[in-house]
């Protein structure tokens, strides 16, 4: 994937993401960040997208 992450901004990733692989990576990251540790209690990944970071929210 040419996807990047761009910055980690306290809880939050941000990632430059071309628009023929949004969808894969609307997937995937959901997936690796849920999966990252086994904890007692879910661990719930919210995704959103946009032009810039105050649209994605």
């Amino acid at each position: 994937l040419k996807t990047k992450m761009v910055i980690q901004v306290h809880d939050e990733l941000i990632f430059d993401v071309p628009k023929n692989e949004l969808e894969t990576v609307k997937k995937i990251v959901p997936e690796v960040m849920q999966s990252a540790v086994k904890l007692d209690v879910p661990l719930v990944a919210d995704t959103g997208w946009g032009h810039n970071w105050y649209d994605a929210k």
